[in-house]
Order: structure tokens, then C-alpha cells, then sequence
């Protein structure tokens, strides 16, 4: 039987951004997002991609057009479930509900949310946990409010063309991307982006002449590239940002490398902590994240200057 297990808003959405070539949303064994919120809740606005769950009666119903076994993320939502405990409802309130041995000396019911519910259901079909949206519809909507859609169907197509958002490393407070969306005024918009670390050889239309919000490592995406002379005054710069409230987006040409890289080098001088640990850690919010071999042996002589002595075995599996 698989987990049952609570989902983030920032984890949903990092599922959501997730790239190969496309979208990984083209992949139909990647994502089942299921709602389980009224129909007209569902039909004024769900979260992209999400199916509505169907009841018969009391019971909920399991999408035909689903296989489960194969389904890598199975995500649930409701409206605002934060929690796996149940909570009280008043039973008079079920005019049908006349078992005693279910209700409390109060006359009320022991009861679970829907998603929590639903969750329960799926985890005797499916051989990866089963995620529940913590916060539900309310809260992932209120922080990715560009999330929101009234389409129920979506053509192969439509997903082929889906322009997926920089990945979340630190909720609200610091993204990795590529070059493209570095340009997208939407997603700076969507995303309050108020600076940019651009570590490749592009130049991008936001913040020019602004070294205040734009700093620009100008290394090409080459083995050879030095990033490690640049390290302390890129934690510098988002350091000072992070306390002034803003929005980074740190970015690259293809968002896979020196971005990577710099947001890995980052999170160790940040948290004090191993490359092993600050790249795993980017690694579960971006999955297509490969530093180039040179930037890996800078990071690691970046890791004797933040921990000292401490250094990783090169031979550690992170690469």
C-alpha cells in the first residue's frame, strides 16, 4: 500500500513547472492532479490540468481514463485541508446519519477531509505515495493565482505549448530559471520578480543599468568557466535582497547549469551546510538540474571556504 503524505504549495507547483524538452505535463503517467471540491466550485476555477472528482451516492468515483499504477505524482486538493486528523461535524446536520456508535455524546460525527478522504481511496491503487495538498485550493491559488483556469479539457497540443515558470528554491523569496523566462514580462509580473542574478553570456531587457537589482556574471556554459571568483558577492547580492523582501530570479541560458550551480553555491554558504546536501535539496525542487563537471569542482573548493576542513567525497553520488 502506498503513503499517504502532505504536499506544498511550493512543491505542487515546482511538479507543475517541471521540464524535459516540453513540459513534463506532456507525459501522461507524470500528473494526476484530482479536486475534490463541489462542481461548481470546480467550474469557477481549478488549478490547471486538475479532474474533478465525481460522486455516486455517498461514494467517490475513480477516473476510468486513469491508471493509477503508472501515475508518478498523484496530488489531491480540496478547499482547505491542512491537516490528517479528523475534525467534528455536527451530525444533525446528515439527516440520514442515525448510527450512535459513529457520533459523540454531542450528537456530532468524527469526520476527515474530502482530499484526506479521497487520498485513502487512492492509496489502495497506486504504488507511489498519494500527495495531499496542504492548504487546498484556497492557499495555492491565493500564492499562484496565474495557476487558475475554468478548462476542463486539455489537448495534447495545449500541453506541447504550456510555458512552464521558474522553478521555486526558497518559497517566495528566490527562483532558478532560464533565459526566457528571464525575458517574459508575465512572469516577472506573475512572480514579483524585483531581481535578477544572470550567470551566462546574454544580456536580458530587465534592470539594465541597475546593478542594484541585476547582477550579471558574464561565464560561458564551458567546463572551463570560472565561477568561483564571483561566489561571495552573488550570496552578497541575494543576501541583501532576501532582507529587503525582494523577488530573485537567478537564471542561465538553459537553466540547467551555471543557475544551478550558482543557487547550490548559495544554499551552502546560506544554510552552512555540504554540497551534498544543498544539491540534493535543488535537485528535488528542479529534476533536470546537471552543473557542468568544472562548476562541480568549484563548488567543491567553494565548500572548504564556507565549512572549512569539511569537504565532500568527490566520490559521493550527487553528480
Amino acid at each position: 500500500m502506498a503513503d499517504l503524505v502532505f504536499c506544498e504549495p511550493t512543491e505542487l507547483y515546482n511538479i507543475l513547472n517541471q521540464v524535459t524538452k516540453l513540459s513534463r505535463l506532456t507525459e501522461p503517467n507524470y500528473l494526476c492532479l484530482f479536486d475534490v471540491r463541489s462542481k461548481w466550485e470546480y467550474d469557477e476555477s481549478h488549478v490547471i490540468t486538475a479532474l474533478h472528482v465525481k460522486k455516486k451516492g455517498n461514494e467517490y468515483l475513480i477516473p476510468e481514463s486513469v491508471d493509477l499504477e503508472c501515475v508518478k505524482y498523484c496530488v489531491v486538493y480540496d478547499n482547505n485541508t491542512s491537516s490528517m486528523e479528523m475534525f467534528v461535524k455536527d451530525a444533525a446536520s446528515n439527516e440520514e446519519e442515525d448510527d450512535e456508535d459513529n457520533c459523540n455524546e454531542h450528537g456530532q460525527d468524527l469526520v476527515c477531509g474530502a482530499a484526506v478522504e479521497y487520498g485513502r481511496i487512492l492509496i489502495q491503487l497506486t504504488h507511489h505515495p498519494v500527495y495531499i495538498l496542504r492548504g487546498g485550493y484556497e492557499r495555492f491559488s491565493g500564492l499562484y493565482h496565474f495557476f487558475r483556469t475554468q478548462r476542463i479539457i486539455w489537448m495534447p497540443q495545449e500541453l506541447d505549448a504550456f510555458q512552464p515558470y521558474p522553478i521555486e528554491i526558497i518559497p517566495g523569496k528566490i527562483f532558478v530559471g532560464d533565459f526566457s523566462q528571464a525575458c517574459n514580462p508575465k512572469v516577472q509580473k506573475d512572480l514579483r520578480i524585483n531581481a535578477h542574478v544572470n550567470v551566462s553570456m546574454e544580456t536580458s531587457p530587465f534592470f539594465v543599468d541597475d546593478p542594484d537589482r541585476l547582477l550579471h556574471i558574464q561565464i560561458e556554459d564551458s567546463s572551463e568557466s570560472k565561477i568561483l571568483p564571483f561566489l561571495r558577492y552573488l550570496c552578497h547580492f541575494i543576501e541583501i535582497h532576501l532582507h529587503l523582501g525582494s523577488v530573485v530570479l537567478v537564471f542561465s541560458t538553459q537553466g540547467i547549469s551555471r543557475s544551478c550551480a550558482a543557487v547550490v553555491a548559495f544554499l551552502m554558504h546560506k544554510n552552512q551546510e555540504t554540497l551534498k546536501r544543498s544539491w540534493a535539496y535543488v535537485k528535488n525542487c528542479k529534476n533536470n538540474m546537471r552543473p557542468n563537471w568544472g562548476l562541480v569542482t568549484q563548488l567543491l573548493e567553494w565548500e572548504k571556504i564556507v565549512l572549512g576542513n569539511f569537504v565532500t567525497n568527490i566520490s559521493d553520488p550527487i553528480y
